[in-house]
């Protein structure tokens, strides 16, 4: 694809995705959107407190959650606020290993998929956790009983990625860290966030590479639309606004291209109500020089729901959120997700 043809592009997309007017509509009927908390999805205090961070919406329209603590999946009414366990059982977060466990869900179909990371033998051994190691890698959710779902491994991430080395070779994890999974043409993307690539699983457990960024960029939440795949980047430590961006890949292998940029700590990335561009900022990431805390979340209640205009330039449009990690559409309201197991509502957008 030519340069010419690759600006013809993104600009096309851009304006398909941001509707006229919607950059300046006025958001709410008062003026401003509302924030409320629909739900608390944790029991008890969570491991390094991280409670949770993946989400998706479920065939059936309900909000499901992964709880990293707990090892679990939990399904949400966005009507009613009832939160009820929809599987359990998975591997848990470890201690130390900050962000691992069952990090994300998506539904291909009716059966749904769980993601999980830092949970293997090279976690346990580094920190020496008593944790017992489990694979790392896509699961399958099956129905085994009223009420019980069975997890059986089908793609081995890790170990995989340690027989496929992404082209950036400044790693110290050798099969990566993921964080992200999105459903693609009967199979699910995995964003690798310490690779910096994408990974293609097929259901059958087939694993390659999408897109490998070969930067250090860090590759968070996936969206879709159409055949095209939205890409957020986090961008290398400190995290700073400018290197917060989604990237568009129109196909597997094809050139990225810059969409929107402007989001410090860019961690999710949808297409919301008249085909606007939304992007997650989790905030002010505060460890600048401090060695050994890549992977950290930003400072509390720096968080922001951030709109993307025309020209490509994220704004602000809910600011003040606790370190959120996802968040998804379901009508008008986006929902949420934050570090802490809650769920909020933000509605009038």
């Amino acid at each position: 694809m030519s340069l010419l043809t690759r600006l013809g592009w993104a600009v096309t997309l851009m304006v398909a995705l941001v509707a006229p007017g919607v950059a300046g509509a006025a958001p709410g009927a008062s003026g401003t959107p509302r924030v409320t908390v629909l739900a608390s999805f944790v029991d008890g205090p969570c491991t390094d407190d991280v409670c949770g961070s993946g989400s998706t919406v479920g065939p059936d329209g309900a909000l499901y959650v992964t709880d990293s603590t707990g090892g679990r999946i939990r399904r949400i009414d966005p009507l009613r606020a009832t939160v009820t366990t929809y599987a359990d059982g998975l591997p848990p977060q470890i201690a130390g290993v900050v962000g691992g466990g069952v990090v994300d869900i998506a539904f291909l179909n009716r059966t749904a998929y769980v993601l999980v990371t830092g949970v293997s033998e090279f976690w346990t051994k580094l920190i020496g956790s008593t944790n017992a190691p489990a694979a790392e890698g896509v699961y399958r959710l099956d129905r085994v009983g009223s009420g019980k779902t069975r997890a059986t491994l089908i793609a081995d991430l890790f170990t995989w990625s340690e027989d496929h080395p992404p082209a950036n070779s400044e790693i110290f994890v050798p099969g990566g860290y993921t964080y992200a999974m999105e459903p693609y043409r009967g199979g699910v993307l995995v964003t690798d966030g310490h690779h910096n690539r994408v990974l293609q699983v097929r259901v059958d457990g087939t694993i390659s590479v999408f897109h490998d960024f070969a930067e250090n960029i860090v590759p968070t939440g996936l969206e879709r639309v159409g055949g095209t795949v939205l890409v957020g980047q986090a961008g290398p430590v400190p995290h700073m606004p400018e290197t917060g961006r989604v990237m568009a890949l129109p196909r597997a292998g094809g050139r990225a291209v810059l969409l929107a940029s402007g989001a410090p700590l860019l961690v999710d990335v949808e297409v919301g109500p008249r085909h606007a561009l939304y992007g997650l900022a989790q905030g002010d990431w505060p460890y600048e020089g401090q060695e050994g805390k890549e992977g950290f979340p930003a400072a509390p209640d720096t968080g922001a729901l951030m709109l993307a205009d025309r020209h490509g330039h994220f704004r602000s449009v809910v600011s003040g959120l606790d370190r959120p990690t996802t968040f998804e559409f379901i009508g008008k309201a986006a929902y949420v997700v934050t570090i802490t197991g809650k769920v909020l509502r933000l509605s009038g957008l």
